[in-house]
């Protein structure tokens, strides 16, 4: 089978559902310029072929499209209007399959959405992929026959991160080291401001061990404390030196439709504290068993975690990590794969 993929901001953990997915066929992706704030840097894989959609015009989209002649279209939901231009051709002659990650919250727009989307998107998609339950019942609710949606859609790339975790496990074991780990970038809506009060508030009140240790790059200045350091961009291939002296993984983020990242640091085996914005939850986090979430701009809550975590004994911390682990396999690129071909032989 031959697959195309109409995407916006690729990343390391697609490419890698996208490589189990070549051994079924052809893949090729048209995809976004590399984000600013988000520089990745993708190794070549001959299985892929990976074009920019800015080095193409309209009408070489659609000569390009035509000549990869696919057997299923997969696109990044209905924010690009050229690529649901290029997808329309295709409504009812093989899967056109949209992506979501949006949360179903009933707004207003939302609502207004499901009456237009009889007209729109399902006069263009035939299926719908989504990562968890709390985006299938939008899409439901937008129109899409439960038959016709597809779970999983995000995946971390578990092999890599479950070989980080048994690397470093007999080591963290050992000695469980005494940090928190932030990833992702410097942006309001990721509340790493209300991250960085919690925890300078948290250490004056409850003066401790444990720091902050913080990986990546936005618009806003980072803060200055001994406790806290700053490690600027790393790249997925050099993120195992910083795993290996951290111990627990937090995302306080204000809005997070799923957040690949926590899979990611739940197969590396992290205790994990997220904000209840951060759609991943869903999968990776059970209560008490491997971490706690918090409510989303509450500092007192975030602080209350954290102070939980501090005062949490070592072989509880350990025995989280392993729960971590386990929840992580729920997920993989083979699943993955599994659910795109389920939707792409399906007629």
């Amino acid at each position: 089978m031959t697959f195309l993929f109409l995407y916006t901001e690729i990343a390391e953990y697609f490419l890698a559902c996208c490589k189990e997915l070549s051994k079924h066929g052809e893949v090729h992706i048209i995809r976004w310029p590399v984000n600013k704030e988000a520089p990745f840097q993708f190794q070549e894989n001959q299985s892929l072929k990976i074009y920019s959609k800015s080095d193409y015009d309209f009408n070489q989209l659609q000569q390009l499209v035509a000549k990869i002649n696919p057997d299923a279209v997969i696109c990044s939901g209905w924010i690009d209007k050229d690529y649901l231009k290029l997808t329309k051709p295709y409504f009812k002659k093989i899967p056109t399959i949209m992506t979501c990650d949006t949360h179903w919250n009933g707004n207003f727009k939302q609502r207004l959405a499901t009456v237009i989307s009889r007209f729109t998107l399902l006069n263009i998609f035939s299926h719908a992929w989504v990562p968890g339950q709390i985006q299938k019942q939008y899409v439901l609710n937008l129109g899409f026959k439960e038959q016709n949606i597809q779970t999983s859609f995000y995946s971390c790339d578990l092999e890599h991160f479950e070989s980080i975790y048994q690397s470093q496990k007999a080591q963290k074991q050992s000695q469980f080291p005494k940090r928190f780990l932030y990833v992702g970038r410097y942006y309001e809506f990721k509340g790493i401001k209300e991250l960085w009060q919690a925890f300078i508030e948290m250490q004056t009140e409850q003066p401790n061990e444990w720091e902050l240790w913080c990986l990546g790059i936005g618009d806003i200045e980072p803060i200055n404390h001994p406790k806290i350091k700053h490690f600027g961009f790393v790249q997925p291939k050099d993120l195992a030196t910083y795993t290996s002296q951290t111990g627990v993984f937090i995302l306080p983020s204000r809005f997070e439709p799923w957040g690949v990242g926590v899979h990611e640091f739940a197969a590396s085996g992290f205790p994990l504290l997220l904000s209840d914005a951060v759609g991943a939850k869903e999968s990776f986090l059970q209560e008490h068993k491997n971490g706690f979430t918090f409510k989303a701009q509450d500092i007192a809550d975030l602080k209350r975690v954290l102070k939980t975590i501090v005062n949490t004994p070592e072989q509880d911390l350990q025995a989280m990590s392993v729960y971590s682990n386990k929840l992580a396999q729920s997920i993989s690129p083979k699943k993955w794969t599994e659910n795109l071909l389920k939707m792409a032989n399906s007629r």
